[in-house]
């Protein structure tokens, strides 16, 4: 040919390329498995197989922190089944050409629900009763009856919902160690059946919400049956273990109580990369959150007798201020949301490590004490509940 004819080539579509890198892939992973034959096929089915692509990581090392960690991979995620397995390994090529392009999508999300027959391999339904908590009533046949998903109350047993509570993106892979998974496994919370969610279903089921409906034994605890236990003890309690009464008093509150948690494992991560970081309520805004407990501390008590503003200072520096503090605040302004008084509506707040000289009207160098000038502006007997002449 000569060179008025020649015509250089144009170079080939970029699809072109990632398409015959894809069946290069393709054919290198159906060659594997005719030459492994059975051993091959085990071997990719194995729990371990699949924490060799990064993208799974999260999902690895909170199986392996659960309690089905004897459980492989496949034996929940693959229904039974030659025609499952073979469709299950044709998926596998799509899933390597994904991750070795880095095309996949994360955070990982299921594409459907665990089916009820995976965990009835194992588990027998008919027979089963009660949970090892010992007191929980649960009629496992009745729910199937209905049926009710076993995902429905048991969706985060195996990886402990990580990927809603978002920790499994891709700039967090490097994270993910055994550690990692153990501490993300060890919140109940994200892996046992929350009570809500058997209250929501009754409730919508119209099925009875009483404690006996659930529960084998007495819900009121041997401590709450002492004769002083509203009167002196329940407070004294609630300081040292504010969680415990948290955990049955919660679903009596109309509104949802605030900081009485430990920050989630997930936020903690998300923010810091650890996860050894605590923050808990006080027993005493507890009572203030807690609607059930605004039925009493809305109450005045017998003390607060005719005249008792007179004698309150008395009693407080004898008893101190812990038992006021169960219903009043001391510094905050305005209006306290449960009784609407405070101490500082009083009480002014102390002058000690405040810098006002700095900014008085009126030069106070060398004033250690009120006289009868300050007196022109300020309220005398507020100022003389501390400062004695």
């Amino acid at each position: 040919m000569d060179d008025e004819h020649k015509q250089e080539l144009p170079a080939p579509p970029r699809f072109r390329y990632k398409g015959f890198k894809f069946m290069t892939l393709a054919l290198f992973f159906v060659v594997i498995f005719v030459i492994l034959g059975f051993s091959g096929i085990k071997a990719t089915s194995s729990s371990q197989f699949c924490s060799s692509c990064h993208e799974m990581k999260p999902e690895y090392y909170t199986w392996k922190a659960s309690s089905h960690n004897e459980v492989d991979c496949v034996s929940c995620h693959i229904e039974p089944g030659v025609k499952n397995l073979a469709e299950d390994k044709a998926k596998g090529v799509v899933e390597l050409y994904k991750n070795l392009s880095n095309t996949y999508t994360a955070p990982i999300q299921m594409p459907k629900d665990i089916p009820n027959d995976a965990c009835e391999k194992c588990h027998n339904m008919k027979t089963r009763q009660v949970t090892p908590s010992g007191d929980l009533i649960i009629p496992h046949d009745k729910h199937l009856a209905k049926d009710i998903k076993c995902t429905a109350c048991h969706s985060g047993v195996a990886h402990g919902k990580i990927s809603e509570r978002n920790v499994t993106f891709k700039s967090d892979y490097t994270k993910w160690d055994d550690a990692l998974g153990k501490s993300m496994m060890s919140d109940v919370k994200f892996t046992s059946p929350k009570m809500e969610t058997c209250m929501e279903c009754h409730q919508a089921r119209n099925v009875s919400t009483a404690c006996k409906t659930c529960h084998k034994n007495s819900m009121v605890p041997s401590s709450h049956k002492q004769a002083n236990f509203k009167t002196q003890d329940h407070g004294k309690l609630a300081e040292r273990d504010i969680k415990k009464c948290n955990s049955c008093h919660q679903y009596m509150s109309e509104d949802a109580i605030t900081g009485i948690q430990d920050i989630p494992a997930s936020q903690q991560f998300l923010n810091t990369g650890t996860v050894n970081q605590k923050s808990s309520i006080s027993a005493q805004d507890y009572a203030k959150e807690n609607t059930f407990c605004k039925k009493c501390h809305t109450t005045k008590p017998q003390s607060h007798v005719k005249g008792f503003v007179n004698l309150h200072g008395a009693i407080t520096k004898q008893q101190g201020t812990k038992t006021c503090l169960a219903c009043h605040d001391t510094q905050k302004t305005g209006f306290n949301k449960t009784t609407n008084i405070t101490c500082s509506s009083c009480h002014p707040a102390m002058h000690e490590g405040k810098n006002y000289k700095e900014h008085h009207p009126i030069n106070l160098t060398g004033v250690t004490a009120p006289n009868a000038s300050c007196y022109t502006c300020h309220n005398k007997p507020k100022c003389t509940s501390c400062h004695k002449e």
